[in-house]
């Protein structure tokens, strides 16, 4: 638990370096700035890339992170096993490249009524399905020689301070909005070249892959798991991605630049998660291996409880200060206010579940998780072609709040079936009671005529009578540790 609690805490660091970061572009510069659908261009740029990326990975990623252990071998450069998962994506990124063409007449021609700006710049997706490939399969494999810091830091910080330059220099006028565009491609590539050179100059760079170590054995689960590996990680980015584009699709470019801005709200919740999993995954995978399944329910029953924690703290601190938000951003985002609760209450859900999907992908049961993301993924498009039309961007979240809900109860309902896994206590009855204690405070506070006041005063508010429950009821012993820790720094000794 070591790794994952000192890169935990690190990754946090970075994590929210990178949320203030993507705050101070997403959710200031960009809807005052850029017109929404200039805002939905840039999110769809992505989406599409992301999607194309990971099947293009064609399942490796989750090879690497499953069967990694298994080539580990310092001395001998890991028998070749990162110019192996270059050389199976290369294949992919060409595969994905076709389809991509092929499937261009038919994405254009639903995009000419409502997303015409999305058809100039239609292009600048294939250089970014290529690095944002290149990008996973360098983060993968720094998270699997424990190193998960590196990504984060690349993804979170160095990548936003990049558009964060480039969107000042669109501000002052010094270039046009094409050349945003190209430089904002550019800000999203760089991340991969930088990765690409440090593993050169950390020696970790090996394009030659050892055939011999593959054995028929080991070989025939390269392919069994990246095969479910493909239904995995596609579902896992369809589902992060489909609702945009099929908002895109029904109501244009203009409502995707509208969920943009408030989904980015809601997903602030996450945040905490991301380092947790990122190192949780290859501790979980060494764990199977030598069969420990006791410290495999540990990890899963802590990142359960402190994840939920985090999670109700972020929700009802956005959820509380949803008016200051608005005073913020446009009032062209207005209709998108319900979209924060609605997705903010969605990854609660995935909080609580902690590392629910890590513990099923390294089990034995790992083609389960692919059947559980496929099932996921009909589900939100499902929801989505039902919900959009008749409710709009609100009906996208409340598709996302519904599939997660049911994705999350399949993911319970296996775990304790299978393993008698349970994170659940009366401890989480508690947390939701404080939660709602320390919301309704905040809400009997009569409004401040600054609103940056009344965001800091409503904050305070919220996180004292919430904190000091959560802290006096013991409710995580290492959260509790860790505040004993920073106490003894500041010369307050406490009894643990």
């Amino acid at each position: 638990m070591g790794i994952i609690q000192k890169q935990s805490i690190s990754g946090t660091i970075y994590s929210y370096f990178g949320v203030l970061l993507g705050f101070i572009i997403t959710g200031l510069l960009f809807p005052n700035i850029f017109t929404t659908s200039e805002v939905g261009l840039l999110r769809l740029l992505v989406s599409y890339s992301a999607l194309f990326a990971q099947f293009a990975g064609l399942g490796f990623s989750s090879v690497t992170v499953k069967l990694f252990p298994y080539f580990r071998d310092a001395s001998k450069k890991h028998h070749g096993f990162l110019g192996l998962a270059l050389l199976v994506s290369l294949g992919g990124f060409l595969i994905s490249l076709l389809i991509f063409l092929l499937l261009k007449p038919f994405i254009l021609e639903r995009a000419l009524d409502k997303s015409e700006l999305f058809i100039t710049y239609f292009y600048f997706i294939i250089p970014l399905i290529f690095f944002t490939l290149l990008f996973n399969v360098f983060d993968t494999y720094y998270r699997v020689l424990y190193n998960a810091v590196k990504g984060i830091v690349m993804k979170e910080v160095i990548q936003r301070l990049f558009i964060l330059g480039v969107v000042l220099l669109f501000y002052f006028g010094f270039i046009n909005f094409t050349i945003t565009v190209v430089l904002y491609t550019l800000a999203l590539i760089i991340p991969s070249i930088i990765l690409f050179i440090s593993l050169i100059l950390e020696k970790q760079f090996c394009f030659k892959p050892d055939f011999k170590f593959l054995t028929p054995k080991l070989l025939k689960e390269v392919v069994s798991v990246g095969f479910f590996g493909i239904l995995l990680s596609f579902s896992g980015v369809l589902v992060l991605n489909i609702d945009v584009i099929m908002i895109n699709d029904i109501l244009g470019i203009n409502a995707v630049g509208i969920y943009t801005i408030t989904f980015f709200f809601g997903t602030l919740i996450l945040i905490p998660s991301r380092p947790m999993i990122k190192i949780s995954s290859v501790v979980i995978a060494d764990s199977w291996k030598s069969n420990d399944i006791q410290t495999i329910y540990q990890i899963y029953k802590k990142s359960s409880l402190n994840l939920t924690i985090f999670g109700l703290l972020l929700l009802i601190g956005i959820w509380g200060n949803i008016d200051n938000i608005f005073h913020l951003i446009k009032d062209d985002y207005l209709p998108g206010k319900m979209v924060v609760l609605y997705i903010g209450i969605a990854n609660i859900f995935d909080m609580a579940m902690g590392v629910s999907n890590q513990i099923i992908f390294n089990s034995k049961y790992y083609k389960r998780l692919s059947y559980f993301l496929l099932i996921f993924a009909v589900l939100l498009i499902g929801t989505n072609m039902l919900l959009i039309p008749h409710y709009g961007i609100i009906g996208a979240a409340i598709a996302s709040l519904v599939s997660k809900f049911i994705f999350n109860s399949i993911k319970y309902v296996f775990l304790f079936r299978k393993f008698q896994f349970q994170p659940f206590n009366s401890k989480y009855l508690l947390l939701l009671l404080i939660a709602l204690v320390a919301y309704f405070s905040s809400r009997i506070l009569p409004v401040f005529p600054n609103y940056i006041l009344d965001i800091i005063i409503r904050s305070a508010i919220i996180f004292i009578i919430f904190s000091v429950p959560v802290y006096a009821f013991r409710i995580s012993k290492d959260i509790n540790e860790k505040i004993h820790e920073i106490l003894k720094k500041f010369g307050f000794n406490q009894k643990k």
